[in-house]
């Protein structure tokens, strides 16, 4: 009968095990898989291209909480604190820790109260993923339960980022990046030992300890965690002496909000992308931010400035300051100026002098008449309302002569000077129902900072233009194509004229190619130059476009410019070296057409009834001039009409003179397309562009 007994009870207590057992199967399949999507949910996060914050967004809910690692983002003095306050086991531990939920017990069995906690950084996670305002026992087992799930699905460092993310420091911000940042005003990766243990001291009792509010509680809070990491062994007692001695701090510091306009841009653009990444370099970014809004201070109450920084070789964003304030509602701070279609001024005169450059009717030391001159019915005149006689080409340049300006557009043809600049990314904005005329080599169009700045990196790169751009793809790849501005022998005239430009007062000479330029009425002034590593472009004005007496490109923007390669802590770089055939001559010594531009007008000459033209080849032919063995056999070139001697150019090059037939063989630089160009003695010239293969 006994034996009977005790198989019934033995039966009973398994009944119950699997019943119980049941149970807590179906309670914890109820609770249904891991809720990690919080985890996923961060501040959108802008960074500089070495990983720096430019701006972060508060959520939609208005919490700050940024994404982190503990393996790349964090103070290990902080994590070894954190560890040693809350979680010693925590890579020995699989969710739970025995020993920890048993001191706890009984230290709370022996001494009446709570001393220290049981819960795992993993239980904490937990709590966190699943917050609840009850404190029970269910509580605590659903902690458990879930911790372990968590071990089961994810690494310890997986956990431990994700605590580092979700943990509550007071207030709207969770994690400890936002908390550094707030509160110190930096990163995590560099945190003093008071720093260090104020910050995991806080998650404690965020709100009793918040420093806007309760500062003292937080002070004695960070304290007993010295005292404990000392009684540890893991910080001297001197250290945390002098730790103790460190004042909290009482007020939040602001977020970081660096490039505004361009991390604006960045997250309209990247929408639920938690991390974006942008070519921008924070050090230059910071300092043309401050030289934006001092010179715009000292200029008046309603300027603003734009000024945009780009690496030349990359074609690289490396500053962008679309106003003079962001936050400043009478300069019209959150308008990005970069963007804003205005009058340029002279800054489109070095792109039309390039284009006869690469034409070769013009040599940076060619003769050209800057005198009171008719185009029609359009009379154009100098700033100073003065002309200076028969000078250089590489003096009208410098001096923004506006005739010879508009004499070379009319050779050049301004239809084509608008294709070419838009072929190189640079759109010209006309007013609606125009079509492209003079007028547009003395500012009569409008273009942005943005369009400008990418076509004189151009003539930096020798004539190919890389697309500007300032976000950075995920996978570090580049799908931008080169676009070709102008010849090289023509961007490299350019460039070494431009070098020669008188600088602003005080600035130092020939290390800077650059071009000022101010529209009709005072409303807008630039200043635009590159040394051999980036450009730099700067505009000034109103943003409503109203005028402003004495607004210069010369005297407003140029030294702005200066400055703003001054504060990029980089001494300038030299320049490119010319392209190989380069003429290098003076005037005397020019070929005869080359030493006086002729304007359009003046090419009738005597003796010669039928214009120059190219009869062989023809413009936009196939040329197969293969000669085995990768060579290129040399092409005829065949001319009718036109004043001998006549000088025949490759790519700009001077290849040699006719014969007494108007024939010659030219040898083509190799496959792809060649402009070849044939100029007569008085000055005349035709072009035809062929494609070797």
């Amino acid at each position: 009968m006994a034996a009977g007994f005790v198989k019934r009870t033995a039966l009973g207590v398994a009944v119950i095990a699997v019943l119980t057992i049941a149970a807590v199967a179906t309670w914890v399949h109820s609770l249904g898989p891991l809720p990690l999507e919080k985890a996923s949910t961060v501040s959108t996060t802008v960074l500089d291209r070495n990983g720096k914050l430019l701006r972060a967004y508060a959520m939609s809910d208005g919490r700050w909480r940024l994404p982190v690692t503990a393996s790349s983002s964090i103070d290990p003095g902080y994590l070894n604190i954190l560890l040693g306050y809350e979680d010693k086991r925590f890579y020995e531990h699989h969710g739970v820790d025995p020993w920890a939920l048993g001191r706890a017990a009984f230290q709370l069995v022996t001494r009446g109260k709570i001393v220290s906690g049981g819960s795992t950084i993993t239980m904490q996670v937990a709590r966190l993923l699943e917050p609840r305002r009850e404190r029970s026992i269910t509580a605590k087992i659903r902690q458990a339960v879930r911790a372990l799930q968590l071990e089961r699905q994810m690494s310890k460092e997986q956990i431990l980022d994700l605590y580092l993310t979700l943990a509550p420091f007071g207030g709207n911000l969770e994690g400890v990046r936002a908390a550094a940042i707030a509160y110190f005003g930096k990163e995590p990766k560099r945190l003093s030992l008071a720093e260090a243990a104020l910050l995991v001291a806080l998650p404690q009792s965020p709100e009793m300890r918040r420093l806007d509010r309760h500062p003292g509680n937080a002070r004695v809070a960070r304290d007993r965690v010295l005292e404990r990491m000392v009684g540890e062994g893991r910080v001297s007692a001197a250290d945390a002496t002098q730790a103790k001695a460190v004042g909290v701090p009482k007020l939040r510091k602001p977020m970081p909000i660096l490039a505004p306009h361009s991390a604006d841009q960045a997250a309209s653009l990247r929408k639920d992308v938690p991390i974006i990444k942008t070519s921008l370099d924070s050090g230059i970014q910071q300092a043309l931010e401050t030289l934006a809004k001092d010179r715009a201070t000292a200029l008046g109450s309603n300027i603003s400035i734009g000024i945009l920084a780009v690496d030349n070789e990359s074609g690289e964003v490396l500053a962008h300051v679309g106003s003079a304030d962001y936050f400043d509602d009478r300069r019209a701070g959150q308008v990005d100026m970069t963007r804003a279609v205005r009058s340029p001024g002279s800054t489109l005169k070095p792109f039309i002098y390039g284009l006869a450059f690469e034409d070769g009717f013009i040599h940076p030391e060619s003769l050209i008449d800057d005198r009171p001159a008719r185009f029609g019915a359009y009379a154009p005149e100098n700033f100073d309302m003065t002309f200076q006689g028969t000078v250089p080409v590489r003096k009208a340049l410098q001096l923004s002569l506006n005739v010879p300006t508009i004499a070379l557009l009319e050779r050049v043809g301004a239809s084509r000077f608008t294709s070419r600049l838009k072929q190189a990314g640079g759109s010209l904005v006309l007013p609606p129902g125009e079509a492209p005329g003079l007028a547009m080599g003395l500012g009569g169009v409008g273009v942005t900072l943005h369009d400008l700045v990418q076509l004189y990196t151009g003539v930096a790169r020798l004539g190919t233009v890389k697309p500007l751009r300032e976000l950075m793809q995920a996978n570090g790849g580049d799908d931008r194509e080169t676009l070709r501005l102008m010849e090289p022998v023509a961007a490299w005239q350019v460039g070494n004229v431009l070098l020669g430009t008188p600088p602003p007062e005080n600035a130092a000479h020939n290390r800077i190619a650059f071009k000022t330029g101010t529209s009709y009425g005072y409303r807008d002034a630039w200043s635009v130059g590159f040394d051999g590593r980036m450009t730099i472009g700067v505009w000034v004005g109103r943003p409503d476009g109203a005028p402003v007496p004495g607004l210069v490109g010369r005297v407003a923007a140029a030294p702005i410019l200066f400055d703003a390669f001054a504060r990029t802590g980089k001494l300038p770089a030299p320049l490119p070296k010319a392209p190989k055939g380069t003429l290098m001559a003076s005037n005397a010594k020019l070929p005869l057409p080359l030493r006086r531009f002729r304007p359009a007008g003046d090419l009738i000459r005597a003796g010669s009834e039928q214009a120059l033209h190219i009869q062989f080849p023809l413009n936009g032919s196939r040329i197969d001039a293969s000669g085995g063995e990768g060579q290129f056999s040399s092409v005829p070139v065949k001319v009718a009409g036109g004043v001998m001697p006549m000088t025949v150019l490759v790519n700009g090059m001077a290849a040699g003179e006719l014969d007494s037939r108007r024939q010659r063989l030219v040898d083509p630089p190799g496959p792809g397309f060649v402009r070849l160009t044939v100029m007569d003695a008085m000055g005349a010239a035709d072009t035809v562009v062929v494609r070797i293969q």
